[in-house]
């Protein structure tokens, strides 16, 4: 793979980590209610899951999902129903400050890690995304290993980095705010957020379809 081919990916790839989505909204919930560094956890989780769909797709499992409909609507429907799980428990508790000591308690850094990955494994946009992405780089005449370790490293330091700065940028702004109105507030508009995410994922259609 060439330097200009490299490039090119990346920019695509920086477009893609920065459009807020369901990842987004998990990290700049946690590091309100957690803290930056076991947020850091939850990231790590996205990342693994973001790792396995790139293997699937590269493996052509994507393919398959695109042109499957009853596996499509499958993978759709479970990753609705976990969105929409997550925005009403989130509705429902809202979100606590990192200092409080009940919420410092309620969430260890396995079950941040679990649901980063969860919510990176519930959404078929992201197979679809990274099936329809990495082919375009790919030279079908050279050694097709490095060329998609050097796809997928590249797209998770990225995707990592993203996370880490919103983590960080939304975790300093909280920190210094003490209203008790504005973290219920804030807790259910991330959860309304979540559940709205989780409903348009359910009327997501299948590009084959």
């Amino acid at each position: 793979m060439n330097i200009e081919v490299w490039v090119t990916f990346v920019l695509v790839a920086v477009v893609a980590t920065a459009i807020p989505g369901p990842a987004m909204l998990l990290v700049a919930s946690h590091s309100i209610s957690c803290g930056v560094a076991k947020t850091v956890f939850t990231i790590l989780g996205n990342i693994t899951g973001l790792t396995i769909l790139s293997t699937l797709s590269v493996l052509g499992l994507g393919s398959l999902l695109i042109h499957s409909p009853m596996a499509f609507t499958a993978v759709k429907i479970m990753g609705a129903i976990y969105l929409i799980y997550l925005g009403m428990s989130m509705w429902r508790k809202g979100l606590s400050p990192v200092s409080a000591k009940a919420n410092a308690h309620r969430k260890n850094v396995t079950s941040l890690y679990a649901q980063g990955v969860a919510v990176a494994l519930s959404n078929p946009k992201a197979i679809l995304f990274t099936t329809a992405l990495f082919p375009q780089f790919i030279d079908p005449n050279a050694n097709l290993l490095p060329q998609f370790l050097l796809l997928v490293m590249t797209f998770m330091f990225l995707s990592f980095s993203c996370l880490i700065v919103c983590a960080i940028t939304v975790g300093r702004t909280f920190t210094a705010i003490s209203s008790a109105k504005l973290y219920k507030f804030t807790g259910k508009l991330f959860g309304g957020t979540f559940i709205g995410v989780g409903a348009l994922l359910a009327t997501l259609k299948n590009g084959s379809a």
